[in-house]
């Protein structure tokens, strides 16, 4: 039965046989080769099936094409069949095996399929359910082989773009590796790769012989070798921080052949590169001119750095003259805060007239240099002022010079000292210069050599002196006189010192010493040994008198050796001690000699102390002094005395004379010691009773003197006023003799307070007036309105006073005035009290603070002549001074210094 849905399952079965064939078939490939290429354990199976499959194919599809029964079963079959198959297909090289066995299993059915009709001898015969379920296998398994080798055949495409698209990228990659390699293969750069940590870098490429740089890939690293130092430390520097700290940097580099490389270093990929580029032409250039500006730069601000440090004023001015740049000395220097205070402000160092005077004379090839005063900080300060001309402008440096100046002045003034110490020398002194002409010479060379003064001021040259001097006859002939002429000039060319003796006609004997200067010059100093000689010869004579005379002296002398042997003895110190010339020969040992005088004497602290100080190691050996007693009963007073040489000398003097005399002094001392004791008593005693009476009689007295017992008559009252008037005086004797004695006992004490000097004077003032009225005499006080404070016994202090007023009053004429002038100097207190009175004869003014020591001349009241001895000790009491000077008829003035005391309770009088 044939029917055209047979000739479409037939159209359909040989497109399917058409695609089966075509398919495998991508740009010329086999399908078999593309699946045994990804699945190469199918390698040998494909090619066997798939002819089996296309023998089928062709056998059998003249019976499809007729026995199409049961389609929409056989569809209901294949659709499960293509389910299952697509299941399989999920389960990767497994369902592409299945497919090739359902392909298999296809041809066989196929085969069997198609001999059956052949036995019905062309007959159409039905399919059973088993055939129909056979016929939908088959055309399962045909789907899915199909639906396999159209996934196979998009994946072999995926696969063969890939890998077109890989073969092209390698292919450019390999171009461009072989353009990368062309361009590293050039001589003017070199590259070098770290790949990290301790691995030894990969380089790639040389550079230019010129440059210096080593070929080999160890010594190329050590740049030191063949880099300057400067660009070695960076390019070290720079590769660390690339190596370590992915740190990129662009260097140019200087080879010791002053060629110079571009180093750039870059990170990448985990990598490090350093790429060296030798730079030609103008990239050179303008490479060194970098460096250039860089060296310049940096010098510029080295020496900015280095002004702005140094203490001298530096400046720099533009073509109109003003400040462009300062230091910080220049604004110091002008007291402005900042250099750019400075320049801002037109601070000027220089005064108009010193810039104006460099504006005039400054030229590019004549700098300005002149010393100039100016003021900085109120002070006058010279400066050694440099200015130069720039094409720009100028710039200029002021020098202290100050010191240099005060230097100077002080050389002048320390040379014209020196010339006119070395003109009143004794010693003739001449000094020449470096050509050899007198520069200086002292009186005593113009005396010596009895020149004329023209003649030396011309500034002879010294061959011509010493010509000039021959001709005179005042040089020694020489055998030959040009010989000892170039020696005597061979001290210009010598640089030791030489000493000669010239021996002159006139019989004089000079040592003539000449000494060079290092600058150029000699100096000439001639010494008279004439002199010396005659000095030598009176020393020796004087040395010969000195022994004569130390073995007449009546003390004993005896000269010992560091070594305790005895040098000389003179002979009243062996007549002293007992012993002989031989005993006491020089070069005698100490203890011999101990030996010899242990007879008359033998206590420890004779003899045996005596060597022990002759014969001490120490580096200081004290004198001492003594007195022994010897035996034979003679007192001796000795003395050690220290020598130079380390030599000791004993002197001994007898004083048993004098000893003997002393103690009789001393016993009739001690009896006047005892009758002074008693004299004071006697004098304390006595004032001390007739104070009692005299107080008695003074109180009387005033008792009479007052009206409460009655009115006295004229006589009465002159008698009771002449008892009150002798009363008052007995008593101030009486208090004198009290103090004294209180003084001599030692016994008085200051009381010490705080003393108003001017409350002082009015109270002294104000006690005085009655004396001064009785006296006719008036008191002048001269003092400052406040003379101030002092620590001084005031009731002492206030007696001084009144007692050398007193005493000028005494001896003032009626009318006459007493000057009391005080004054302060420093703590002290300074007063004198002037009278126009008679004055103190000469001859007593040694006397005048004796006590009971009084000029009855001139005076109106006579008195016991203690009054100034009270002044004396009272203001010896104080630490003070008191002094007199009197003019006879003129008057007398008593000065008194008072120091101030030191507040304390008392002060005992010594």
């Amino acid at each position: 039965m044939t029917s055209p849905s047979g000739d479409a399952f037939g159209m359909r079965t040989r497109e399917m046989g058409m695609s089966c064939r075509n398919c495998g078939t991508v740009d010329g490939d086999r399908p078999e080769m593309t699946v045994q290429k990804k699945y190469p354990f199918l390698r040998g199976r494909t090619g066997g099936l798939r002819r089996r499959a296309d023998k089928t194919m062709r056998t059998g599809s003249a019976a499809f094409r007729d026995r199409v029964i049961g389609a929409e079963a056989a569809s209901g079959i294949a659709k499960r069949g293509f389910l299952r198959l697509s299941r399989w297909w999920l389960h990767g090289t497994t369902v592409l095996a299945g497919g090739f066995a359902c392909k298999a299993a296809l041809a066989q059915t196929l085969t069997q399929t198609i001999a059956e009709p052949q036995l019905n001898a062309g007959g159409i015969g039905t399919f059973s359910s088993t055939e129909m379920i056979g016929l939908s296998l088959v055309i399962g398994a045909i789907s899915a082989t199909l639906l396999s080798t159209l996934w196979l055949v998009r994946q072999r495409n995926s696969i063969e773009a890939d890998s077109r698209e890989i073969r092209s990228a390698l292919s450019d990659a390999n171009q461009r590796i072989s353009r990368y390699q062309a361009l590293i293969a050039d001589k003017n750069r070199r590259i070098v790769i770290w790949d990290g940590g301790e691995t030894k870098p990969e380089q790639l490429g040389q550079l230019p012989v010129e440059t210096g740089a080593p070929q080999t890939e160890g010594d190329f690293l050590a740049f030191g070798r063949w880099m300057k130092p400067g660009s070695a430390a960076d390019l070290d520097n720079a590769i660390e921080k690339l190596r370590f700290n992915a740190q990129s940097f662009d260097l140019i580099v200087e080879t010791y052949r002053d060629e110079v490389l571009e180093v750039q270093g870059r990170v990448s990929g985990g990598r490090a590169f350093a790429r060296f580029v030798a730079l030609n032409n103008l990239r050179a250039e303008l490479a060194e001119l970098k460096i250039e500006k860089t060296r310049l730069s940096t010098a510029i601000e080295t020496f900015e750095s280095l002004l702005e440090s140094v203490e001298q004023p530096v400046w720099q001015r533009d073509s109109e003259g003003r400040l462009v740049w300062v230091n910080q000395a220049y604004s110091d220097a002008v007291e402005a805060l900042t250099p750019d205070q400075a320049v801002q402000e037109s601070r000027e160092i220089l005064n108009t007239i010193t810039r104006e005077k460099i504006r005039a004379t400054l030229t590019p090839v004549s700098p300005y240099h002149d010393t100039v005063s100016t003021v900085v900080h109120g002070n006058r300060t010279f400066f050694s002022v440099v200015d130069t001309k720039t094409p720009k402008g100028s710039c200029g440096m002021a020098i202290d010079v100050s010191r240099e100046e005060a230097l100077r002045e002080e050389l002048s003034r320390t040379l014209k000292s020196h010339a006119e110490t070395l003109d009143h020398l004794a010693t003739p002194v001449a000094i020449f210069d470096g050509e050899r002409r007198l520069q200086f010479y002292n009186q005593a060379f113009q005396q010596l050599w009895d020149l004329d003064l023209a003649f030396l001021e011309s500034r002879p040259d010294h061959a011509e002196l010493l010509d000039r001097l021959r001709s005179a006859g005042k040089l020694p002939e020489q055998l030959s006189w040009k010989a000892w002429k170039e020696n005597t000039l061979s001290v210009y060319r010598s640089i030791d010192t030489q000493t000669v003796l010239w021996h002159l006609p006139n019989g004089q004997t000079l040592r003539v010493i000449a000494s060079a200067h290092p600058q150029g010059g000699a100096t000439w100093v001639f010494e008279n040994l004439t002199e010396q000689v005659d000095l030598e010869t009176r020393y020796n004579t004087l040395v010969r008198v000195q022994g004569e005379t130390i073995d007449h002296l009546s003390e004993g002398v005896a000269v010992f050796g560091p070594d305790g042997r005895i040098r000389l003895s003179n002979p009243a110190f062996r007549a002293l001690w007992g012993i002989t010339e031989t005993q006491a020969a020089p070069g005698t040992h100490i203890r011999a000699i101990e030996e010899a005088c242990a007879l008359s004497y033998e206590k420890s602290d004779g003899w045996r102390a005596f060597g022990k100080m002759i014969t001490s190691f120490e580096d200081e050996r004290p004198s001492s002094q003594g007195t022994i007693e010897l035996m034979s009963g003679l007192v001796l007073d000795y003395a050690v005395i220290p020598l130079p040489n380390a030599q000791t000398m004993l002197t001994f003097v007898n004083i048993t004379d004098s000893v003997r005399a002393e103690r009789a002094l001393l016993e009739k001392n001690e009896a006047l010691r005892k009758a002074d004791e008693l004299k004071n008593d006697f004098v304390q005693h006595i004032s001390y009773e007739l104070r009692s009476p005299l107080t008695n009689i003074i109180g009387f007295t005033d008792l009479l003197k007052s009206t409460a017992i009655g009115p006295l008559n004229e006589r009465q009252g002159e008698y009771v006023d002449h008892i009150s008037t002798s009363s008052a005086v007995l008593l101030t004797i009486v208090n004198d003799i009290l103090d004294l004695a209180t003084v001599d006992a030692g016994i008085m004490r200051l009381t010490y307070s705080d003393i108003d000097l001017t409350d002082l004077l009015d109270d002294v003032s104000m006690q005085m007036t009655d004396r001064l009225q009785e006296g006719g005499v008036t008191l002048e006080i001269l003092a400052p309105s406040h003379l101030g404070d002092i620590v001084a016994d005031q009731q002492r202090l206030k007696q001084i006073l009144i007692k050398i007023i007193t005493n000028a009053v005494n001896f003032s004429p009626e009318g006459a005035k007493v000057v009391l002038k005080c004054w302060r100097e420093d703590a002290d207190f300074v007063f004198s009290v002037s009278d126009t009175g008679c004055g103190i004869p000469e001859d007593m003014l040694p006397s005048v603070f004796k006590r009971f020591s009084s000029n009855a001349k001139g005076g109106k009241r006579t008195g016991a002549g203690l009054g100034l001895s009270i002044v004396e000790s009272f203001v010896h009491l104080h630490n003070g001074t008191v002094s007199i000077n009197s003019v006879p008829n003129q008057g007398t003035t008593v000065l008194c210094r008072i120091p101030s005391g030191v507040l304390v309770h008392s002060v005992a009088a010594e």
